[in-house]
């Protein structure tokens, strides 16, 4: 597995992936933040907070995410070098984590600069420290959490086709739902008590939740159990497959 992950990790730094990734991440959240004029600009509003940061970064990476995984598999399967991984001591196992693993590690890079927005924030406040620390803390986890989704998500959309455009759009279309799909379906006419459900069955009520600075276990058990199905749906993918090959 780690092979595969430092294998993933050189492939985004030795081309233009990781790079715009992170350039993309911070480029739009600075100029929201700091630049445009308007309510999602923190010098203009006064407060000493980085809602901007995590009201935007989930819509951000709905795209960043899937252009981070669309290649993982997708490529591997149109240039044939997916049966030459499986001729090698590798459990599909092994590679979806290691892969999956890798682009978390891209994400975790995107988000260390978030430590200067907190620092800036921290610093220029009236008085100086006058931030909420434990739901900012609580929100970058819920926002790695919530990336960790969208990862899984979209090594499954790569493992399911040899097109990467075809992998990043349903991997888009997938997060999305999944962020925002169930809060829409819970705006529905229909009891209070199933809509409630249906929201808790989306990111988007989990994330808020986190973000709030308690990290309840049932958070971390939903964003988990999401992960870990993808991931393992990525898995049995590749082992179908690996057995349509041999058969």
């Amino acid at each position: 597995m780690f092979a595969i992950f430092k294998k993933e990790i050189n492939g985004f730094f030795s081309n233009i992936t990781g790079y715009v990734v992170i350039i993309v991440f911070i480029t739009v959240n600075s100029l929201f933040m700091w630049i445009l004029p308007g309510e999602w600009n923190i010098p203009e509003t006064g407060y000493a907070n980085l809602d901007t940061l995590f009201f935007l970064s989930p819509w951000i990476f709905l795209f960043l995410v899937p252009a981070i995984t669309m290649r993982m598999i997708s490529e591997e399967k149109r240039l044939g070098t997916i049966e030459l991984l499986f001729s090698k001591p590798l459990t599909e196992r092994s590679v979806v984590y290691g892969k999956f693993l890798a682009s978390l590690f891209l994400v975790f890079v995107a988000l260390l600069p978030g430590i200067v927005y907190y620092l800036t924030v921290f610093f220029t406040g009236d008085p100086p420290g006058n931030i909420d620390n434990a739901a900012t803390a609580g929100s970058f986890i819920g926002l790695f959490l919530l990336a960790s989704v969208y990862a899984a998500a979209g090594m499954f959309t790569s493992s399911l086709t040899s097109n990467q455009v075809v992998a990043f759009v349903t991997a888009v279309f997938l997060c999305f739902f999944l962020y925002a799909g169930f809060d829409y379906a819970a705006l529905l006419p229909g009891s209070g008590k199933i809509n409630e459900i249906i929201s808790m069955l989306g990111i988007n009520e989990h994330y808020k939740s986190v973000s709030r600075g308690v990290v309840d276990s049932r958070d971390l058990i939903y964003f988990t159990g999401i992960a870990f199905i993808f991931t393992e749906a990525t898995r049995l993918s590749l082992l179908s497959g690996k057995w349509k090959k041999t058969n």
